[in-house]
């Protein structure tokens, strides 16, 4: 309770910055647990999803990876079904992998989506905590200096002391916003990382198979 207390004491002592900054934080956890959930949510697929789709790639049944990658909202689907369908179009490697590169392309900011959000959010937290000590300091000279003589040294004292509260809270507010952003970031680079790892294991089933062409090489002059 006593908890509590300091909290709201804290909150109320701030003044009327802290409540954009408040705000600013809820926004940047909304997008936290949603991006969460969705890079756990395209993990977990891109799993199964190559889980189903590696051994119908070695019995060669490219029209079921083809109906299961259409069907499918793993993001690795699009890459592998990209490369797939060019298949039927070119043997050679490099028109498959241009291909998979394409679908990583298309991809990609679906994985990374609001997640930059994340470091602008962090700065106006900052820059709004900033502001509203400026601000608050401002005021509390004004009141100073038409304040009785004997009055102005705790006066003085407790209006900075107030007007510092709103700094605090914007670097509390700021720096869990910038570990968030970090913790995703790291979770969307392992993600990709997977699906592109996913597509050389695919690249290397389909010339094990000998479904493609070997890299064309330029000869020495």
């Amino acid at each position: 309770m006593d908890m509590l207390d300091t909290i709201t004491r804290f909150f109320q002592e701030g003044g009327s910055f802290m409540l954009p900054i408040a705000i600013v934080l809820a926004i940047g956890i909304a997008i936290t647990i949603e991006r969460y959930v969705f890079l756990i949510f395209a993990t977990r697929t891109n799993k199964n999803a190559f889980l189903e789709i590696e051994p119908l790639l070695a019995n060669q049944q490219f029209d079921r990876i083809l109906q299961i990658t259409q069907e499918s909202t793993a993001p690795i689907s699009r890459v592998i079904g990209a490369g797939i369908s060019r298949l039927a179009i070119s043997p050679r490697r490099e028109d498959i992998e241009y291909a998979m590169e394409e679908g990583l392309m298309e991809t990609v900011p679906r994985l990374e989506k609001r997640t930059p959000y994340l470091g602008t959010l962090a700065n106006i937290a900052t820059l709004l905590g900033l502001l509203g000590t400026i601000i608050g300091l401002i005021a509390a000279f004004s009141a100073v200096a038409t304040a009785d003589p004997s009055d102005k040294a705790s006066l003085l004292s407790q209006s900075i002391s107030v007007a510092m509260n709103t700094t605090a809270f914007g670097l509390i507010s700021a720096i869990p916003l910038l570990g968030f952003h970090a913790l995703l970031q790291t979770k969307t680079t392992e993600i990709v990382d997977s699906m592109e790892m996913a597509g050389v294991k695919c690249l290397n089933s389909l010339i094990a198979l000998e479904h493609l062409t070997p890299k064309t090489r330029t000869s020495d002059q």
